[in-house]
């Protein structure tokens, strides 16, 4: 794994850690079922294995890790069955927040997601979906923080790290970014004209994208999922 972390040693080292080796997880630096050694890591990063092995363990409460005792540290293989139900929980607190913000909404709110937007519509244009993908997510934390609902965030936060991956491995294999782009900005227009039923739509279409592009990344990625047994609530809108 490479990276371009310099660790501020005057800040806490494990949040640090924590950060980079999640964002290696996600954009698929590192892969599903790989190994990982805390004694590298720690060389890599010029720190004891101390921090290396807190980080293992909050990234195992995540669900991106798994500590086996005796066995070693591993990347999970993505659960298409954990990334249903995290994407299901995001959709009803994103909805119900995307209609409290259309009453909420101010101009300077306004004015942020637009340019958001305009910065994600470059990215776009760069071909970068990394970049894209650090904008889609101050794009959905915008959205909260104009409601100032801080546990909604941290709901949100939680049910990410199920469908980082399969976000990112979908951009562009299964969903075209510029789609994406598109979705954001209905969801702006609706808070524009203060419709929460028009927001919440919006909301919705963007939320259930997944569901499309999930079973295409299950047959193209096959040795990154651990499961593709959908969830009781998954089945019912497969059946709509």
């Amino acid at each position: 794994m490479s990276t371009d972390l310099a660790l501020n040693l005057a800040a806490p080292i494990v949040p640090q850690i924590i950060q980079e080796l999640r964002r290696a997880i996600v954009e698929m630096r590192l892969k599903p079922g790989e190994a990982l050694s805390e004694k590298e890591i720690a060389l890599r990063y010029g720190v004891s294995r101390q921090p290396v092995r807190e980080a293992f363990i909050k990234l195992a409460e995540t669900g991106l890790l798994q500590v086996l005792p005796s066995r070693g540290t591993f990347v999970v293989r993505i659960s298409v069955r954990d990334v249903l139900n995290a994407r299901f929980v995001r959709e009803a607190v994103e909805c119900a927040l995307v209609r409290t913000a259309a009453a909420l909404i101010s101009p300077a709110d306004l004015e942020r997601l637009d340019g958001l937007i305009a910065r994600q519509e470059e990215a776009t244009a760069a071909g970068d979906p990394g970049r894209f993908y650090d904008l889609d997510e101050e794009f959905h934390r915008a959205i909260v923080e104009c409601c100032e609902c801080d546990p909604a965030l941290r709901v949100i936060e939680g049910a990410r790290a199920q469908m980082d991956r399969v976000r990112y491995l979908s951009l562009p294999a299964a969903t075209p970014i510029d789609v994406l782009v598109a979705q954001h900005r209905s969801i702006v227009e609706a808070l524009r004209s203060r419709s929460p039923d028009a927001a919440e739509a919006a909301m919705r279409r963007h939320m259930r994208e997944i569901l499309a592009a999930l079973p295409r990344l299950t047959r193209q990625f096959p040795d990154m999922f651990e499961s593709t047994e959908a969830p009781a609530h998954a089945r019912l809108l497969e059946a709509r």
